[in-house]
């Protein structure tokens, strides 16, 4: 079978599984057709396809053009001459890249449907769009170290700034080269004093804080004299701040019927696009 006959079987097929769908009486939906014009001459229709709506017959011929480049006038005003001499019949053609503008014109000024059907190509087959928006809170604890304690201890504050602003996921951050406050890898939740004595808990400082926090309110605990402990000794701090950072993310969600969907068809005068579902017997086909 070449290409020419397989598009025109492709057709047949996407219009009768439009008939099934549009719930009316179908009589027959052929493919290579002769009917005899008004003239005596034969001619032959690539698919031809009648149905019954109201008690009406309605004939449907159908001209199919499997070019890789789109149809001129010429081809469309021969298939009204052909329409002309069945008197009768309605008209659509079909290809697949579309039409120039003058076969456009001519196909709309004599009611002759000029279509666009083809399989799907990634992207065209989307039948539903939202944007989705996430808000999310990130709660932060963080140290200010006791400056004097810093010096008198040989901790140098910016050089553990630096290195904080180095591990950020942003190379070029510098997020806490002036901050005041920085987080500090803790090994217990307590905060004690000069003599080791425990003064309070962090956990539960935090859960003093309000159970519905203001955005992008910050809550300061000052203290007098209090050292945690962590990986680089005790080190001695002024105040814990627990910070709140706020994020807001977009995202574009989209519905691809691709993998679902067999055909495109779209009125390039009307520019009413339908997409055909693949049946059964396509999955059926597609796993031999």
């Amino acid at each position: 079978m070449n290409d020419n006959i397989e598009y025109e079987k492709f057709t047949q097929e996407i219009y009768n599984e439009i008939l099934k769908n549009l719930y009316v009486k179908n009589i027959d939906v052929k493919h290579n057709v002769k009917l005899t014009g008004k003239s005596g001459q034969k001619h032959q229709i690539d698919v031809y396809w009648e149905y019954q709506y109201d008690n009406t017959t309605f004939k449907i011929a159908i001209e199919c053009k499997n070019y890789n480049h789109t149809v001129s006038i010429g081809k469309v005003r021969d298939f009204f001459g052909v329409l002309y001499d069945l008197g009768d019949v309605k008209g659509i053609m079909v290809t697949r890249k579309g039409y120039q503008e003058g076969a456009r014109k001519f196909g709309e000024h004599y009611g002759i449907d000029l279509m666009k059907l083809r399989e799907p190509e990634e992207g065209e087959a989307i039948v539903a769009e939202t944007t989705l928006t996430i808000d999310s809170s990130v709660r932060h604890r963080l140290f200010q170290v006791d400056e004097d304690w810093a010096k008198a201890y040989d901790f140098n504050i910016q050089l553990y700034k630096k290195r904080l602003d180095c591990l950020s996921l942003s190379p070029s951050s510098n997020k806490w080269i002036n901050a005041t406050h920085i987080p500090l890898t803790t090994k217990e939740n307590k905060i004690r004093n000069a003599k080791d004595e425990i003064i309070t808990d962090i956990q539960k400082l935090e859960e003093e804080l309000p159970e519905n926090c203001e955005q992008n309110k910050d809550y300061v605990f000052p203290f007098d004299d209090a050292y945690i402990k962590t990986d680089c000794g005790n080190i001695k701090i002024k105040e814990i701040k627990f910070e709140y950072e706020n994020h807001t993310e977009t995202k574009q969600i989209k519905i691809d019927a691709q993998n679902i969907t067999k055909a495109i068809l779209k009125n390039t005068i009307s520019k009413e696009v339908q997409l055909i579902g693949k049946t059964y017997m396509d999955y059926k086909s597609q796993m031999k």
